[in-house]
């Protein structure tokens, strides 16, 4: 630990970082107090100032989370038992107050429930050093610490926590060489979740020019909904949905609540619907103040119209978790027939399903339903409400056969996290790609990594805009092409569709 490493000054004090291959690094810079004692399950409040230096040569520690979903587990790196889970990291090419580049935030998904910035997966050098931009990332509060929908606690903490981070962003990066004007928020799945919510939301207004939306899972609950599975948590360990019941809960021990309930969602489908037959209990709330509206109505309407948006999916997003929870090839026709019915669009998605892929097996259309309910659909519709809004939507669609696992992985949910990132090597890398990546691999890192940066700097990623007539897509692939969006017959089938905030069936 050297003084001559480069120092910041941000506005609560003096951070050292690390140079690292041309790029200085700066790991675990709070951005918040941390939300233990009397700030438990409140908004996040303003970090207290330092004095002297204070070392940023190490990610802060995560959230509280379930370190286990669909047969994954979540790694030593997410057993640290710090209580500072508010900070930053930033990768930037010249802290420099003049260089003014690009920033890029990168808001992590899994679920709500899980996830942390300082995964190797995310590992930012290249995209901050190939695409000349600071990079940013965040942590944010999970689970039920969050977005459970509690008493005595302001709903969608977790996403209250990323506004306090882009405030910070706003404040500080000016310092490390970062254009505050300039800010481009991305994030996949339930990043990509709070990107569009943040979208929506009035206190983040401002806070970024430009988004990257990479599989934007469909489920925001309405308050009701919210308010009810809360109830159903709490009760696991006897307790009621208030913030004073559940602080005399370690924090991490709470996510074992979860946990325990997540096995028995089914028993609430009178109450809870389709939701009851997901893999998580979180989703951001629309609770008519933090979150007035559900992304689609709210983009429509007009809000976020000024901030330009890449939205897009993968092709077979739930091969990743038939995968894991060990799906593959074991499909029913009964199990086929239920997801049919559960998730298809109107009264009669079954029929509707298999008039329109009638060659399709039993697999295929299980999979194809989720995969259309759960994010290509909702996506899809997002790009419509944006610009039908006034804002301008850039539409993509990754198609690429991965090679791993004998190839079973295919265009599969998480993939184009480590291709973007090009850490072959973790998260889905090492599944989907192999550690070592292809030349197939590494041409589709070129293809999106040059597409966000490009993105980042000018607002163009180098296909024409969204529009309802022509629905130009990207289509990510070796080769790539531009062409009208490819999953038609899903298109037609929920055109008449209207996504909004899951319900409460019954009180």
């Amino acid at each position: 630990m050297s003084a001559l490493e480069p120092e910041v000054r941000t506005t609560a004090g003096v951070v050292r970082g690390r140079t690292e291959d041309g790029l200085v690094v700066f790991r675990g810079i709070p951005f918040a107090e941390p939300p233990i004692g009397e700030a438990r399950f409140q908004a996040p409040r303003p970090v207290r100032g330092w004095d002297g230096v204070r070392e940023a040569d190490a990610f802060g520690p995560p959230a509280p989370q379930d370190v286990n979903m669909a047969g994954r587990g979540g790694g030593e790196f997410l057993m640290d038992t710090g209580d500072d889970w508010l900070t930053v990291n930033v990768w930037t090419p010249d802290p420099d107050p003049a260089a003014r580049r690009p920033v890029l935030v990168w808001i992590h998904g899994g679920a709500y429930k899980l996830g942390f910035s300082g995964s190797p997966g995310y590992d930012a050098q290249h995209i901050a050093r190939d695409g000349d931009v600071v990079f940013v990332s965040l942590n944010y509060r999970l689970g039920i610490e969050g977005f459970a929908r509690i008493d005595g606690a302001p709903a969608n903490r977790g996403l209250l926590d990323q506004v306090a981070a882009l405030e910070w962003v706003r404040e500080n990066i000016t310092a490390f060489g970062g254009d505050p004007g300039q800010v481009t928020v991305a994030g996949d799945s339930a990043g990509a979740g709070s990107i569009v919510a943040l979208m929506a939301m009035p206190s983040a207004a401002g806070l970024f020019r430009r988004a990257v939306a990479q599989s934007v899972p469909g489920t925001f609950f309405s308050d009701a909904l919210a308010r009810d599975v809360a109830t159903a948590i709490a009760a696991e360990a006897g307790l009621r949905p208030t913030a004073g019941e559940l602080a005399g809960v370690d924090p991490r021990q709470l996510p074992k609540l979860g946990q325990t309930l997540e096995p028995k969602m089914r028993q609430y489908e009178d109450r809870w619907g389709t939701f009851a037959h997901t893999l998580s209990l979180f989703s951001p709330v629309v609770d008519g103040e933090v979150l007035p509206a559900a992304p689609w109505q709210a983009l429509a309407g007009g809000a976020g119209r000024d901030v330009e948006l890449i939205i897009g999916h993968t092709r077979d997003e739930c091969r990743t978790f038939l995968l894991f929870a060990g799906q593959l090839g074991n499909i029913t026709e009964e199990q086929a027939t239920e997801a049919l019915r559960l998730f298809g669009p109107g009264e009669d998605g079954e029929r509707a399903y298999r008039a329109a892929f009638p060659d399709a097996s039993a697999e295929e259309l299980y999979e194809l339903v989720q995969n259309d309910w759960l994010f290509r659909m909702p996506t899809l519709h997002l790009a419509e409400a944006h610009t039908a809004g006034g804002g301008q939507a850039y539409l993509y669609e990754l198609t690429w056969q991965s090679p791993g696992s004998g190839g079973v992985m295919r265009a599969c949910h998480g993939l184009d996290g480590p291709l973007l990132f090009g850490t072959y090597d973790a998260h889905l890398g090492p599944v989907a790609i192999g550690p070592e990546g292809t030349a197939e691999a590494r041409d589709l890192t070129t293809q999106i990594r040059t597409a966000w940066t490009s993105f980042v700097t000018s607002g163009t990623p180098g296909w024409p805009a969204y529009d309802s007539r022509q629905r130009q897509t990207r289509i990510f692939d070796t080769p790539g092409a531009v062409t009208a969006y490819p999953e038609e017959t899903s298109r037609r089938l929920w055109q008449e569709h209207v996504f909004e905030a899951l319900p409460l069936l019954t009180p």
